[in-house]
């Protein structure tokens, strides 16, 4: 039932910024409705924002791309590792529970890749993600997107957007 305990050992070096994803076992369908996306974004909330700036995200029905950055003044971050595995298991657990499943939800190693040197392509290509993947004709149109933190629509805020212009030398209308 607990997935991604191999994300534990993986290491985020200060100073850089990293993509990061993970889909469903088997290609699973890890959002079934809309409260799975909305439970989805509390727990990375939760999780994630005392460890890292989060500075785009989307959530597609079998998976799921971060792009983050990991600040200099926090030591090195197995934490952030941590983090993102109870992310998942905790998701996990809630998913099974709510489908009657058992087992795991997401592929068991994680990916990351160190992003710093094609940051502002990876940005893109994350909010490409529903146009492409035939879910919206309109990147407007996906809510589970940090498209719309950069247009002031999302809620949940759950981007950095002045630490993503900075970093990735976005313009105000970057998305």
């Amino acid at each position: 039932m607990y997935s991604n305990f191999l994300a534990y050992k993986i290491s985020f070096i200060p100073g850089e910024i990293y993509h990061v994803y993970n889909r469903g076992n088997n290609k699973e369908i890890i959002f079934r409705e809309e409260t799975n996306y909305e439970f989805f974004l509390k727990k990375m909330h939760k999780e994630l924002e005392s460890c890292c700036e989060l500075l785009a995200y989307v959530l597609m029905p079998n998976h799921y791309h971060f792009l983050i950055y990991i600040p200099v003044d926090i030591p090195s971050n197995p934490s952030l590792s941590r983090k993102i595995g109870t992310l998942q298991s905790s998701y996990t657990q809630a998913f099974n529970k709510r489908y009657n499943r058992t087992g795991s939800l997401f592929q068991p190693k994680l990916k990351r890749k160190c992003a710093s040197e094609y940051a502002e392509v990876c940005f893109h290509y994350i909010h490409q993600n529903p146009v492409k993947g035939g879910l919206c004709e309109v990147l407007d149109n996906w809510k589970f997107s940090s498209y719309g933190d950069f247009l002031n629509s999302n809620e949940n805020g759950l981007v950095n957007t002045m630490a993503a212009q900075e970093l990735l030398d976005l313009p105000k209308d970057s998305t």
